[in-house]
Formats: structure tokens, sequence, C-alpha cells
């Protein structure tokens, strides 16, 4: 084992305090050190966007980005995005009713990808959410259903907000 560090973060509203070594990315001390395997590691290169978790409300490449790095902040991974063990998010019933995920490699990556974006345009056209999804590669969906449930979680997060 190389050098390490000390590093404490809040992981999907959990703190932790861990050792970690210098050179670990954050992606493989989720799925190592915390046992978060939502978080999917691909390309390993920052191009495919699996790996994609929040670091402070911001999208990020797990693959990218060192362990060390996340001292001191807040991540969102898939396994917290859902408000409860018994419920959904919209944004995952919305994929679930629009046949938004195939395999479902992609899906972790592409649910923390549309947190950030439907949080920042709760009114996305087609268009917008094809942009906002553009770093992220499904080589099964297609995207339309993708973009679709993109399309109808808006729509259920804004009926949230009114009710």
């Amino acid at each position: 084992m190389g050098e390490t560090r000390k590093i404490a973060l809040t992981v999907n509203g959990k703190r932790y305090a861990e050792e970690v070594e210098v050179r670990m990315h954050l992606g493989d001390f989720l799925r190592q050190q915390l046992g978060l395997t939502g978080t999917h590691l691909g390309c390993e290169h920052g191009v495919c966007g699996a790996c994609t978790v929040l670091v402070d409300g911001v999208s990020a490449r797990s693959c990218l980005m060192l362990a060390v790095q996340a001292d001191g902040r807040e991540l969102l991974t898939v396994e917290g995005i859902a408000p409860n063990e018994e419920e959904l998010h919209p944004l995952q019933e919305a994929f679930r009713d629009n046949h938004g995920l195939q395999c479902g490699f992609c899906t972790p990556g592409m649910l923390t990808t549309l947190i950030e974006f439907l949080g920042d345009n709760p009114d996305p056209t087609e268009r917008e959410v094809r942009e906002a999804i553009s770093g992220n590669l499904c080589r099964c969906t297609g995207y339309q259903g993708i973009v679709a449930a993109a399309l109808d979680a808006a729509q259920r997060l804004k009926a949230l907000k009114q009710a």
C-alpha cells in the first residue's frame, strides 16, 4: 500500500472518515471502500459518463477525481437519489415509465447528470436535454427513452413544487 491520507466526507447524507491511498480514484473509493457499487466505471478516461456523481451539487467524473480531492465535500451517488427505500425519485420513476434504461450501465451517470441539470433547468426543451446528456454514452437505448424520461421528470418535479 502506498502513501495514505485520512479524509472525511458526506456521501448520500452519511458522514464517513476513511483512510485512503492518495492515488485512489473517487470511483474506486466509492465502490471498494464504501461498497457503493451503483457508480459504474466504464472507460476510466472521463469519456463515457457512467461514473458521474455530484460533488457539492455539481457533476463530476469519479474516474478522474482522486478520493483525497473529495475531502470535506458532499457527494450524491445514484444510491442517494431516492427519498427513501420505499419511494423512487420522480426522475427514477420517469426512467422506469419511459423505458429510459435497458442494460442499466449508463443509468447511474445519466440520473446524476440529470438531477443536476433539472435542478438548474426545471423546464427544459428536448434539445437542452440532449445537450445535457451529450457527455454520457449509452449503447442500448438510442437516447429517445432517456430524453422522454427527462422531459417527463421535469413535469413531475414541477407538479410536486406546485402541490
